[in-house]
């Protein structure tokens, strides 16, 4: 059950939902890739697999700079989970394998 692979993402924010393309390579138990959003593409850093949960951050810079921290879990093939979104509290995602 690995996380590799490309999602469809969708962020719930304060702003409303946000979309984008999400694309992770686990390697053992380290986590890389990339999220696409609004024309911009930012690498994953921080990341990690402990089993069925992966976590990982990402570097924003619209609508505003800040740091999203992820938490999600496995769900068939899809990852559901929490998402930190800087000074403006948490929220949820859903990750759709395309």
């Amino acid at each position: 059950m690995s996380f590799s692979g490309t999602y469809a993402v969708e962020i719930n924010t304060p702003m409303g939902k946000q979309e984008g393309t999400l694309t992770l390579v686990e390697d053992g138990g380290a986590l890389t890739g990339t999220m696409a959003a609004q024309g911009d593409t930012a690498e994953i850093k921080n990341g990690s697999v402990n089993g069925d949960t992966a976590m990982w951050d990402v570097d924003v810079s619209k609508p505003m700079p800040l740091t999203l921290g992820f938490e999600g879990k496995k769900d068939g093939g899809n990852i559901n989970g929490s998402v930190k979104l800087g000074a403006f509290g948490n929220s949820t995602f859903t990750a759709t394998a395309q």
